[in-house]
């Protein structure tokens, strides 16, 4: 049975279960969130042995050279002897600028971290409070023009870092941040593309700093955000986006509300059902898919089915970390 050896203590694991189930099954703390090899928060160093590749996957070349690799994703063949997994260096000390309400559950949070990042549009940082607990969150600010980070938090009922966050959280107060990570973003292109963009709750979140960035890009082709909700308060940015409309000829906002109630200048029905049932072919456009799994899984069949390509489909499924919440949080399901 191969073993796992770190601070100087060797672990047995079966031969399908995860560096990281191992170590957990066997009382090791390891900080962890997504489980899926989307989050990174489980990355940890190999000091000794093989690493598969797919352990290795979406990380900075550095991080790939000095060993380092996602535990949750890493079935070795052999042993490994790994460095301790306090993963600090995946992370930097950031201060909380401020924080404000978005709508009832919703709260922009504003950090400046100590050494300013370079992200790409739609990318997300992991965030870890001060006893080590960690929640990834995909970044609204607009790359490239203020150092400041801008994410959006839903409060969960029992969500640890969620109701921290929104309730507890002032200015000046520290945390800490990691480098940007994902492949749901946008890079500027010569040609006119269209984009069709579709979020739900603070999926929005990674969708409105693409949209801005796209228009600060000088973007030609069409932008279409949908934005989806149960309830009108769910749309929490809804009067910047209508102003965002109204400034650009080729940005056009749909906001959707799939409860009971639905005002006069929304939409109703879901987000996914009512962008994808309005655009018949979607061969060439770009599509970029937010928010929990069973929206962003069953949109991105059906923009294939219309004739988007599988490389010009960006999806960015936001996985639940146990009753708390992951990459912006639990926003209103399939239903949103």
């Amino acid at each position: 049975m191969p073993k796992i050896t770190v601070a100087g203590s060797s672990f047995d694991r079966a031969a399908d279960e995860s560096v990281l189930d191992a170590l957990l099954r066997h009382g090791v703390a390891v900080p962890n969130s997504c489980r899926k090899g989307a989050c990174q928060s489980c990355m940890m160093r190999a000091m000794d042995g093989y690493v598969p590749a797919e352990a290795q996957a979406g990380l900075k070349e550095t991080f790939v050279h000095e060993g380092y690799f996602l535990a949750c994703q890493c079935r070795p063949d052999g042993d490994l002897t790994l460095a301790s997994p306090d993963n600090n260096a995946a992370f930097q000390p950031a201060t909380v600028v401020f924080t404000e309400a978005l709508g009832e559950t919703v709260h922009r949070v504003v950090l400046s971290p100590e050494t300013p990042l370079h992200y790409h549009a739609g990318q997300f940082i992991n965030l870890r409070r001060p006893d080590g607990l960690i929640r990834s969150y995909s970044l609204a600010s607009l790359p490239g023009t203020i150092p400041e980070l801008e994410i959006h938090v839903k409060r969960l009922p029992g969500g640890a870092v969620s109701t921290w966050l929104c309730d507890t959280i002032k200015a000046g107060d520290p945390v800490e941040v990691s480098a940007p990570a994902g492949t749901c973003f946008y890079l500027p292109t010569r040609e006119p593309q269209n984009m069709l963009l579709i979020g739900t709750g603070t999926g929005l979140a990674p969708l409105f700093s693409i949209a801005r960035d796209a228009l600060h890009a000088g973007h030609q082709g069409g932008i279409h955000l949908y934005h989806g909700s149960r309830s009108r308060d769910g749309l929490y940015r809804h009067h910047p986006l209508r102003d965002l409309h109204a400034a650009h000829d080729n940005f056009h906002y749909h906001p959707c509300v799939s409860g009971r109630d639905v005002p006069d200048d929304c939409i109703p029905g879901r987000a996914d059902a009512v962008a994808l049932h309005e655009f018949g072919n979607l061969a060439g456009w770009r599509v970029y898919l937010c928010g929990l799994p069973a929206m962003v899984h069953a949109a991105r069949t059906q923009a294939y089915l219309k004739g988007a390509s599988l490389a010009d489909i960006h999806a960015d499924a936001f996985e639940l970390a146990g009753r708390d919440e992951n990459r912006g949080a639990a926003d209103e399901a399939a239903t949103g």
